[in-house]
């Protein structure tokens, strides 16, 4: 029975391993969103397309905002990965990769440039990941690219 009592104190973390259990839980928690996003539009989706009134782009979208999007994020994992490669252990790859990533998707859906609104978006640009990657790095030990 002691050894029962001694196992629920002790910690074994697999270092190979560690670092994939966020993204496992983030992974998951946008499966299941998005299954339940499936099966509450479903019906009207179908009712939509039989009716031959179904569009899935609304009118006017913005095409240029959409596939820079879908450029910077493959972008930002890509160099969040080369730089923890050229720098490993420190959380460094999440911190630099962050930076840019936040000001230049903040620069692409900034629809009124004044001098102000540049002010905010390079500061929410270095203080957001700078203060996140503080938090989870050094307050709580997570493992960072």
């Amino acid at each position: 029975m002691s050894d029962w009592f001694s196992s629920l104190n002790t910690v074994v973390i697999d270092f190979d391993t560690s670092h994939l259990f966020f993204p496992r839980i983030v992974i998951s928690l946008l499966l299941i969103l998005g299954l339940v996003i499936v099966v509450s539009y479903f019906r009207p989706v179908m009712q939509a397309i039989r009716a031959g009134r179904y569009q899935f782009f609304a009118k006017n979208a913005d095409f240029f905002r959409l596939l820079m999007t879908f450029a910077l994020i493959p972008a930002y994992f890509w160099g969040m990965d080369a730089i923890g490669t050229m720098l490993p252990n420190m959380g460094l790859g999440f911190l630099l990769a962050s930076i840019p990533f936040v000001f230049l998707m903040s620069m692409l859906y900034c629809h009124d440039m004044t001098r102000r609104n540049l002010i905010i978006i390079v500061s929410n640009a270095v203080i957001t990941p700078t203060f996140v990657w503080g938090v989870l790095y050094h307050l709580f030990a997570v493992s960072m690219p």
